[in-house]
């Protein structure tokens, strides 16, 4: 008696799916060439912060992009550059760090500056990076015209070429205009390894919320100030607390936070007349901190020296570096 036949073999097979992918990319530059805003528009939310004074990004920040298809975690690195102090020496200890950990390294150039010597020393320590794919991205692209753009687009090759080595890929974007953002995210995915995705869906980022919140607060304080600071403002958060005795429909949650600077001559520029610029940079963080965390905040704010903190190895470890 012969067999019967398998139906169900004959069917036609249903299509297979490409598999999940997820990985850690890291956008790499000199100072202010966009990286912080990109990472926060692809995120869709601000989890770096940003300013248009070089230098601001001091912690590796994580971004979290969840697709169906991907996930992609973005490592939001310092500005690699010539340290002046020791804070400087470690923060390009920590890009070096970051590259030889990630998946897909992603190299920001602005559209409106020329290829420069700081950019020419990144792309040469990059070309050293063998199996790491790289991505060429042009930041800022909305600052430009067209004809600039495409010599930007040329010159960011033709450096790759002369290093020995050629990028993954070449992309212009406007994370200010929303431009491209998208296809940059659709050629960092299939970059990435294959993987589950490495963080539940819904988180944006795993930098712990007291950073977070110091972060704000720093980026606050550093707009109140524009040029009459440089850049020694750290900012350390001593406690977050539920105030007690709150009914449960309207919480209230205490931050206290110290804002550090190097000299006694400091802290009248940051407090500014009386208080105004505190109370300012205390308005402003509060909103940002409140849109995080989703409650509302009562910040106090107090101004301290820590003298010359960035050349004093014993004060970076203190204030998180």
């Amino acid at each position: 008696m012969s067999a019967r036949p398998n139906q169900e073999s004959a069917a036609p097979q249903p299509e297979t799916t490409s598999p999940h992918r997820a990985g850690f990319a890291c956008f790499v530059g000199r100072p202010n060439a966009g990286k912080s805003t990109l990472t926060n528009a692809l995120v869709g939310q601000k989890v770096a912060i940003t300013s248009n004074r070089p230098q601001t990004t001091r912690h590796t920040v994580r971004g979290i992009v969840h697709r169906d298809d991907a996930q992609l975690i973005l490592v939001d690195t310092p500005g690699l550059h010539k340290p002046r102090t020791l804070l400087g020496e470690r923060l390009n200890d920590v890009v070096r760090t970051t590259w030889a950990e990630v998946d897909v390294i992603g190299f920001c150039l602005p559209a409106d500056q020329k290829l420069g010597p700081g950019d020419k020393y990144i792309v040469k320590e990059l070309a050293g990076i063998r199996k790491t794919p790289k991505i060429a991205i042009i930041t800022k692209t909305d600052l430009v015209d067209s004809k600039t753009l495409a010599e930007q687009l040329l010159a960011v090759s033709a450096l790759a070429q002369e290093l020995g080595f050629e990028w993954a890929e070449i992309v212009p974007v406007s994370a200010v205009g929303d431009q491209q953002v998208g296809l940059l995210a659709d050629l960092i995915a299939p970059l990435l390894p294959e993987s589950p995705p490495l963080y539940p869906e819904g988180d944006l980022t795993d930098e712990p919320e007291m950073v977070m919140v110091a972060e704000l607060i720093r980026e606050a304080a550093l707009e109140g100030v524009r040029d009459e600071l440089p850049h020694s403002i750290a900012v350390v958060v001593e406690e977050m607390l539920p105030r007690e005795d709150r009914p449960a429909d309207k919480p209230l949650l205490d931050i206290h936070a110290n804002v550090y600077i190097e000299r006694p001559s400091q802290k009248g520029i940051i407090i500014g007349p009386k208080g105004k610029r505190l109370k300012d940079v205390g308005t402003k963080s509060r909103k940002h901190i409140e849109a995080l965390l989703g409650t509302p905040v009562y910040l106090d704010l107090h101004v301290k020296v820590a003298k010359d903190w960035q050349r004093d190895p014993k004060q970076l470890r203190k204030l998180g570096f």
